[in-house]
Parts: C-alpha cells; structure tokens; sequence
C-alpha cells in the first residue's frame, strides 16, 4: 500500500514538472533566419519599471506594536515580513495606491505575537495602524485578538 501511494505520488510529481516547465514556445525565426533576441536581453539591461496606472495616491501609513519584551511581529502593506522584534515596535512608509487599489482598497495590516500581561497571562501585543496621521485601525490585545487591518480607499 505504501509502495502504491509513493509511486502515485512521484508520479502526480513528475506531471505537475512537465506541465509547469511546458511554459511558453519559443517565436519561430523570422524568414531572414535569424531569431531577434528578447527585448530585455538585448543589451544586458533591466528594463524601466513601469510607470504607475491612474497618478497613484500616496498615503503615509505608520504600524505600531507596543507591549514590553519581543515578539513575532507579521506585518504587510509598507512592504511585509514576519520577524521577532524589540517592543514598543514601529514602521513607517508610503502606500501609493494604483488607480484600481483606489476603488476597491489597499490592505495594510500587523498582526503581532503574544507578550506577558498584566495579570501574567499570555495575550496578544496591542497594535495601531494610522494613515496619515489618524489612527484608523487598533487593538488592546485581549478584547480583540485579531491583530489590526484597515483597507485604505481614496
């Protein structure tokens, strides 16, 4: 029974490489004969990034942890990570929204780990987001034990 799961399972392995590695054919040659070299490998450069869709509103976005100690802090929005950290913990930057994040939303959250309260239990690290400057998103850490997220629209 072992030995049949293993096989089915290698196997099921084997045809998810073949089908991903499938990927896209290459162009055929042109009719001089000679294949043009991609757009990006022409000189050995990086190509320009492309520029912003919609002019980008841009929002100043503050996550912070307090609490004493250090904890796993996971955070997403001014970048994203998932590190211990030295409490009270902050980070700072510049959410530009794209003309789509606009309508529909730009996600910024933290989601701290536990720390040691004042009564001697485990409970989750208080957390604040704000957007420029007001604060839009907290938690204490006991009533609401989900962290802190907030959808920035424009």
């Amino acid at each position: 029974m072992r030995r049949t799961i293993t096989a089915v399972t290698l196997c099921a392995g084997a045809a998810l490489l073949l089908v991903g590695c499938g990927g896209a054919e290459p162009k055929p040659a042109p009719e001089g004969g000679k294949q043009q070299p991609a757009a990006s490998q022409d000189k050995g450069q990086d190509p320009a990034p492309a520029p912003a869709v919609g002019g980008g509103a841009k929002h100043e976005v503050v996550l912070e942890v307090g609490g004493t100690g250090r904890t796993a802090v996971m955070y997403n929005g001014i970048g994203s990570g998932f590190e211990q950290q030295t409490l009270p913990w902050s980070k700072s930057g510049t959410a530009e929204l794209t003309a789509a994040e606009q309508k529909v939303g730009y996600l910024v959250s933290v989601v701290p780990g536990t720390i040691t309260g004042a009564d001697g239990k485990l409970q989750q690290a208080p957390c604040t987001i704000k957007v420029d400057g007001k604060v839009v998103a907290e938690s204490d850490g006991v009533t609401n034990a989900k962290g802190c997220s907030y959808k920035i629209k424009q």
